[in-house]
């Protein structure tokens, strides 16, 4: 998994192997550290076929990734061109990789693996049309979460434990904290006027009722009560900023310092929690 995060860029967190897609088994689910975005990675140590470009997508779709990782031995020029058009017609928030696995070895050394990445999601392109059709709101969320995190980074606590991604114009702003699937996720909404922090489980209802029961322990820590939620797979509980008005450009500093106060102070509940 190091290999083949340096070869992808991508800090990998397995979660399951064979994991359950309906009938099916993905070879691999994972998150990746820092966003918390699934990651599904399908191998196949043959020639690509059609049956595994079917399978990487189902799989992508019944577990709801982001990333969708094809490690094969060799790829045939109809798959790589079928990756690429994947990539060029999906919005910036999907991204699709096919990489060649090697075996390379030098004298009499060990055998080592190398990953060569064949095709991958093209950056520019995304980034032309993510900047082209960026609407006004989303622009306001992208600028936001910009100096979120230059702000962030210059904060040594804060950017020692957690990974900063990169920036979205979206509502939410994740960060894995290494228990499970569970991740510290900022939020700020235009339209209800609100700033706000969570932890979101996905898909582990036993940790969110682990993690419930300690309630009491948690907002003791945090100062505040939470609110809990509950859906069919995940789970969340989170604060809110009390007359945030996150279009107010001049307050943004304030809403910083709350945001990494609250999520360092989360942080520490849940890992007390869960040791």
């Amino acid at each position: 998994m190091a290999l083949l995060g340096e070869a992808l860029d991508i800090d990998i967190a397995v979660e399951e192997q064979e994991a359950s897609v309906g009938d099916f088994r993905a070879d691999i689910v994972a998150t990746e550290e820092g966003s918390g975005r699934r990651i599904v990675i399908e191998n196949q140590l043959e020639d690509t076929n059609h049956d595994h470009l079917g399978k990487i997508i189902t799989y992508a779709s019944g577990r709801d990734a982001e990333i969708i990782v094809w490690v094969v031995r060799r790829a045939r020029e109809e798959h790589r061109s079928a990756i690429e058009w994947l990539n060029n017609h999906t919005d910036e928030n999907i991204g699709f990789f096919l990489c060649e696995v090697k075996l390379y070895r030098i004298g009499d050394s060990a055998i080592a693996p190398k990953f060569e990445v064949v095709e991958k999601p093209n950056g520019w392109i995304k980034e032309q049309r993510r900047t082209e059709t960026t609407s006004a709101t989303g622009q306001l969320y992208l600028d936001f979460w910009t100096a979120f995190k230059e702000t962030a980074q210059e904060n040594a606590e804060f950017s020692k434990v957690f990974r900063l991604q990169k920036p979205l114009p979206r509502t939410g702003y994740g960060m894995h904290i290494g228990v499970g699937t569970s991740s510290i996720v900022c939020c700020l909404s235009t339209m209800k006027k609100y700033v706000k922090i969570m932890v979101y489980v996905d898909g582990n209802r036993e940790l969110h009722e682990r993690l419930k029961s300690h309630s009491k322990e948690i907002d003791r820590e945090m100062g505040e009560a939470l609110s809990w939620y509950e859906m069919s797979r995940d789970g969340r509980a989170e604060l809110v900023l009390p007359g945030a008005d996150p279009t107010d450009r001049e307050r943004w500093q304030e809403y910083f310092a709350w945001l990494m106060e609250k999520a360092l102070r989360l942080r520490a509940a849940v890992l007390a929690c869960v040791k």
